[in-house]
């Protein structure tokens, strides 16, 4: 038992485990027989019970469902989430995994769900520099997780528009760049993703605007995300929604198609290999 467990207290991950464990053994079923019912190994849930392994969505999900708990395991796996990330990014994560068309427009860094491990570790340890390395490995494994939505079962549809600074930006160094940017490549290999660059040769009519994030959904109203100086922060007025919707078609139409962003794109990762 965790030292941590042993004097009451339980990080979010460690109760997920806790939870999943005794819920588990008072219905009499075995780690394997879960791990087999949700799609995992064995090896898998014993490494969530013990709060070793973060879960993921659809294990969450799963657990809800044999273990007919009403939706408690999602909302502890939020809890997780919560304990991960900053709370004013929390609320934009929580509609990310709702959305149908994720639509982002990227300034000087690749977004976040496309990020490798080395790009993400290297953004993180420039932006905490007195940090230990626990807490950028925390901070770049729950990046990493946002993966999620491009293989979940409703996943959606993701388009981003790249000013071409985002590529010349050197983070971590170029042996980093160069397989960031082969990983842009081959994520754009989903019929579900799209890539567009906007280069430097637009000028103005990319320069004004900030990064942001248009989330759409099958019903409820669109929302905007957009860095702020507390951090970030979602904007679900229809003004101000509209703005970024008219910004996000202007921005695509100046960038480069879809097809020549790809080539564009590995042009550069060349340059950086070279």
């Amino acid at each position: 038992m965790a030292e941590d467990e042993r004097l009451g207290y339980l990080t979010p991950l460690q109760r997920f485990g806790a939870t999943v464990r005794d819920v588990r053994t008072g219905r009499k079923i075995t780690q394997k027989h879960l791990g087999t019912y949700a799609g995992y190994s064995e090896a898998y849930v014993s490494k969530v019970e013990k709060g070793t392994m973060k879960p993921s969505q659809r294990f969450a999900e799963k657990c809800d469902c044999v273990f007919q708990t009403r939706g408690m395991f999602v909302r502890l796996l939020g809890d997780i989430e919560r304990d991960d990330n900053p709370s004013w990014f929390v609320p934009y994560l929580e509609r990310e995994r709702e959305a149908s068309r994720v639509l982002d427009f990227s300034t000087t860094s690749i977004m976040g769900i496309f990020q490798t491990e080395e790009y993400a570790h290297a953004v993180f340890r420039a932006g905490h520099p007195r940090e230990s390395a626990e807490f950028i490995h925390t901070k770049v494994g729950a990046r990493l997780r946002r993966r999620d939505i491009l293989t979940q079962d409703n996943r959606p549809l993701v388009w981003v528009v790249l000013h071409e600074a985002c590529l010349r930006t050197v983070v971590g160094g170029t042996a980093v760049m160069a397989a960031q940017l082969d990983h842009l490549v081959l994520s754009a290999e989903s019929p579900s993703v799209d890539f567009q660059v906007v280069p430097f040769s637009v000028g103005a009519a990319a320069a004004h605007v900030p990064a942001f994030t248009l989330l759409t959904f099958g019903e409820d109203p669109s929302v905007v995300y957009s860095d702020d100086p507390q951090g970030g922060r979602l904007y679900q007025q229809p003004e101000t929604v509209a703005l970024f919707s008219e910004h996000y078609d202007r921005l695509r139409s100046h960038a480069l198609a879809p097809t020549d962003s790809l080539t564009f794109i590995d042009k550069i990762r060349k340059e950086y290999l070279s």
